[in-house]
């Protein structure tokens, strides 16, 4: 085994390449002695490789004493959900996400959908792995089939509120887990008319990267917006926990953005609540939560640590760039097609376009993420903290530097010799400008 899988928020590697079977038996045995577990439910995802590492994981978490609720192929918001309503110690998620076909791994969270990451397990469930000691049970544990996705629809359809509104939709779930978040769409067939790409399970991750992030696996899902007049682009990631947009004139609508809209609409229902959103987001952000009456906070990249910091402040939603968005309605984690239906509530409600909703949150100008490959990240944050030494600056995650009309944030990446530039300014030119300074500090060595 390659002890690489074990990453800051999850398991993930090539299957038989990076693990195989036997580790996923391990590391089975090894969560339930960590975690003490006496029910554990287990869902997976539509690779090829996901049911010999369900067989394994689930063997060795039973012949470690623990009772396993077989949830069987769902998404990871589904498992979220279970986490939070049955009665279970922990929950798993079988599935890399996005990454090719080739991949596998483990998403793992406590009851109530609370998080196990680096720090709060995963490198102890590592550690126990790599060591081979394993505790000996009282009991040999069950296998008790479970299916949670009755209930699931059930939920986030009902969070609709489209009156005798009609919208058309383009969904793009990829041949990925967003397949199954599609019978929420059905329940609500009076309102919404829906053309499917890549719709089948049956050639599972065979079309392009079930990627939002990258802009190149929306261009199908753009143009199909424009040749069906559609009212919204949907695209899912691989196991349905991000959420990307396109709007009716075929442009990709900004995550961050996303967030402040979602804030508008789940404000209404709670007034003067605490919102998180990514420090990496447009200032306008903090701007449109506070003029809808909520309480804004920056929060620092990583589901782990959103989780972590809802919890801490009574956060009721929080929003992530790269497509996360985080709800109290399923026990502070993403919660899949929760964030298109509140999109469509506030289209319904105020009669316009996405593309016009979205205009109201358009004050500023955005670099994007710029990465940069260096040898000392450490050097060169030093450097930045010193050369914009007359500037607000804060370390939530990595340095951010604010100005009156501009404002950056450098942050290291967790996993490649990486630094993570993203900008904003007043405007275009001198975002320009600043994003050249910066860039020439970060990369002359």
């Amino acid at each position: 085994m390659n002890a690489k899988i074990f990453k800051a928020y999850d398991i993930r590697g090539i299957y038989g390449t990076d693990f195989d079977e036997h580790d996923a038996y391990a590391i089975g045995r090894a969560t339930v002695d960590f975690l003490g577990c006496q029910r554990l439910a287990v869902g997976r995802d539509a690779r090829a490789s996901s049911p010999v590492l369900f067989e394994s994981f689930t063997r060795g978490a039973m012949e470690a004493g623990a009772d396993i609720l077989d949830l069987g192929v769902i998404t990871t918001p589904m498992v979220y959900f279970a986490a939070g309503r049955l009665d279970i110690d922990a929950a798993v998620s079988i599935t890399a996400s996005h990454n090719p076909p080739e991949y596998n791994g483990m998403k793992i969270c406590l009851r109530g959908a609370l998080p196990v990451g680096e720090a709060s397990g995963l490198a102890a469930i590592r550690d126990i792995v790599l060591k081979g000691e394993f505790k000996t049970p009282e009991k040999t544990g069950s296998l008790i089939p479970e299916d949670i996705k009755p209930a699931y629809y059930g939920f986030f359809a009902s969070f609709a509120e489209l009156d005798d509104h009609r919208f058309s939709l383009v969904i793009d779930t990829a041949n990925a887990m967003g397949v199954l978040e599609l019978p929420i769409y059905e329940q609500l067939s009076e309102n919404l008319e829906v053309t499917r790409l890549y719709d089948d399970l049956t050639h599972p991750f065979s079309t392009h990267e079930a990627n939002p992030l990258k802009t190149e696996t929306l261009d199908e899902l753009r143009a199909s917006v424009l040749t069906e007049k559609a009212d919204l682009g949907i695209a899912y990631d691989g196991d349905a926990d991000r959420i990307g947009f396109v709007d009716e004139t075929g442009r990709i609508i900004p995550m961050d953005l996303v967030t402040a809209l979602l804030a508008k609409e789940v404000l209404k229902k709670k007034p003067g609540s605490t919102i998180l959103y990514d420090l990496r987001s447009s200032r306008s952000v903090k701007e449109f939560i506070e003029e809808n009456g909520g309480q804004a906070l920056e929060c620092r990249v990583g589901h782990a640590f959103i989780k972590q910091q809802m919890r801490e402040t009574g956060a009721i939603f929080a929003g992530e760039l790269s497509g996360h968005y985080y709800f109290e309605e399923n026990s502070l984690a993403e919660a899949g097609t929760l964030p298109a239906l509140l999109l469509l509530n506030l289209m319904a409600e105020t009669g316009q376009p996405i593309s016009a909703l979205v205009e109201e949150t358009k004050r500023y100008c955005h670099s994007g993420e710029i990465n940069s490959e260096v040898e000392d990240k450490d050097a060169i944050l030093a450097k930045l903290r010193a050369h914009y030494a007359d500037g607000k600056q804060h370390e939530l995650d990595g340095l951010k530097v604010d100005y009156p009309d501009w404002w950056f944030n450098v942050r290291p990446s967790n996993t490649e010799p990486l630094l993570r530039l993203n900008l904003e300014a007043a405007t275009p030119e001198q975002m320009t400008t600043k994003r050249d300074e910066l860039l020439d500090l970060i990369r002359s060595h």
